[in-house]
């Protein structure tokens, strides 16, 4: 696989999608995201995603040229209407709004509704959390999981994040979907033809099963049973209701072209720790921290990550042969 450094892919990230009916500005908030995703080793959220997002724009499923309209619906509350285009533009401005706001509130949150795939949840938290606050961040997607006792898929993997101050280091940050995995990574062993294990997904008739591509027609597996299957809800409930979008059962794919926009939706909460430790925050995070980091073999959340990202930053990463052919010829190159 060529090793391509991260500038180089910026450029032709840009150019695939600015050739796709899609806004310069637009496209590059998208590409700097699916790039930082690969930076942190997190491919199935990367630039895999780049011809089917381009696909979409092409033909109207996302509105690569939509601006997201931000409304303060309260004085702690925002709703950004996506517009039915990307979501990474939507929830930037959102975040900037209530990033500003909960100086004054001490917590402010943002609703945005008619969106679309937001990438890494854990990013956009993170980037609030650079400055000081904790942020937890929730999204919905199309319908990969079954609820409890069921076979139909009804709720998507419904990703949550957490991101938390430290002072003097990098925020902690908390990423998880409520699926064993993100429905990316089983798109991306189908993609390669690579099997999966057979705890991750049943497949059509609510089988255990190790084949990708029948894992993608079934249903995936929540973490923790019939409560992952209840923290699932939640979020679809967060996420859909609370934003006036579309719940997993009713938003079209983010893998293809087909149908109409998902149409689904985010929702962030950010805090002001100073508003509620009485000047204790910073020091109960350190000491937790030092507790933690006492026992052998122990680590923080997102360690890893952050190590492949200075990676990335100097070497660049690693892209598979046939996704940087595929898009060059995108580019026109």
């Amino acid at each position: 696989m060529p090793r391509k450094h991260l500038e180089e892919l910026r450029d032709l990230g840009v150019r695939v999608l600015t050739g796709a009916r899609t806004s310069p500005e637009n496209a590059a908030s998208v590409v700097e995201a699916l790039i930082r995703a690969e930076s942190d080793g997190i491919a199935s959220h990367g630039l895999s995603r780049l011809p089917a997002y381009a696909d979409q724009a092409e033909l109207g499923k996302v509105d690569g040229f939509a601006m997201p309209e931000l409304t303060e619906t309260g004085n702690a509350a925002v709703r950004v209407d996506a517009k039915n285009g990307f979501a990474y533009p939507a929830v930037r401005i959102g975040l900037e709004r209530v990033t500003d706001m909960v100086l004054v509130a001490g917590c402010a949150a943002v609703a945005i509704g008619s969106s679309h795939h937001a990438g890494v949840i854990g990013h956009h938290v993170e980037s609030v959390a650079e400055h000081g606050f904790t942020a937890m961040g929730f999204t919905n997607s199309p319908a990969a999981i079954a609820p409890a006792g069921g076979g139909r898929a009804v709720f998507g993997t419904n990703p949550i994040a957490f991101a938390c101050p430290r002072v003097g280091a990098a925020p902690i940050v908390i990423d998880t979907s409520l699926s064993r995995v993100a429905r990316g990574r089983i798109k991306l062993a189908a993609d390669r033809g690579e099997p999966i294990p057979n705890n991750w997904a049943v497949d059509r008739e609510g089988n255990p099963t190790t084949d990708a591509i029948a894992a993608m027609q079934g249903a995936m597996l929540p973490i923790g049973g019939p409560k992952g299957s209840a923290l699932v809800l939640m979020v679809e409930l967060l996420t859909a209701a609370m934003t006036g979008s579309n719940a997993g059962f009713q938003a079209s794919s983010f893998f293809d072209a087909e149908g109409p926009p998902p149409a689904i939706g985010q929702f962030f909460v950010v805090f002001d720790p100073d508003a509620f430790s009485g000047g204790g925050f910073n020091k109960g995070v350190e000491e937790l921290v030092s507790a933690i980091g006492g026992q052998s073999g122990t680590r923080l959340p997102g360690e890893r990550r952050l190590e492949l990202r200075e990676r990335a930053e100097k070497d660049g990463v690693e892209i598979a042969d046939d996704l940087w052919k595929e898009l060059q010829q995108r580019a026109g190159d």
